[in-house]
């Protein structure tokens, strides 16, 4: 996440953001078959959301870090501020083929008090989005991110999900993170891939 923000928005952001101590969305865990990966079902929530079409995940995620923030610091039609809350993530849903543009909808998680009843956007291109209950497959790992690294990663993910034969959805996925630019060390990074529900019409 270290290039998610401008110069001046990283000051602002101070060393408090992304740290340990933020709230994060509710899951409860599972026994999964690998070691490498963990299998998290995360409870229904409410999420402020924004999407970008392009061609580069860092890029995306950097102009949609900047409209949530301008969100949470009251750009809203209540004129709230709101908590930050980790992790930041960014569903991708990849473009049909090597030259199309893919879809990024990067995300904060609303905090509990808010939960109940988020304040409404006033940039028409932010939303506030209501997740269903979802089980990801996750995979966690340190350094500071970027996209080669989220690429890497995911693939690593979708190899053990292959090993252990396990019923997943190709796309879309996530990429999380947690930390803010200032953390240096042991800071966490994430990448989901969805649990394929067979009951479920996909």
């Amino acid at each position: 996440m270290q290039r998610c923000c401008r110069p001046a928005m990283l000051k602002a952001l101070g060393q408090t953001f992304f740290s340990t101590g933020l709230q994060n969305p509710k899951f409860t865990a599972e026994e999964g078959k690998g070691q490498d990966y963990e299998v998290r079902t995360y409870h229904a929530t409410n999420w402020v959301s924004t999407s970008l079409g392009g061609m580069q995940w860092d890029a995306a995620l950097s102009s949609g870090f900047r409209k949530l923030f301008s969100y949470i610091q009251g750009n809203n039609k209540d004129k709230a501020k709101v908590e930050m809350t980790a992790p930041v993530t960014c569903r991708v849903d990849p473009g049909a083929g090597p030259a199309c543009e893919s879809q990024f909808t990067v995300s904060f998680y609303i905090p509990e008090e808010h939960q109940a009843n988020p304040p409404e956007p006033s940039d028409p291109d932010v939303f506030v989005e209501h997740r269903k209950e979802f089980t990801a497959y996750v995979r966690t790992y340190g350094g500071f991110s970027n996209e080669n690294m989220k690429r890497e990663e995911l693939q690593k993910l979708l190899e053990s999900l292959q090993r252990d034969g396990v019923q997943y959805i190709d796309k879309p996925f996530y990429a999380a993170g947690y930390d803010s630019p200032f953390k240096l060390t042991n800071r966490r990074n994430e990448v989901w891939i969805l649990k394929k529900n067979p009951d479920e019409e996909q």
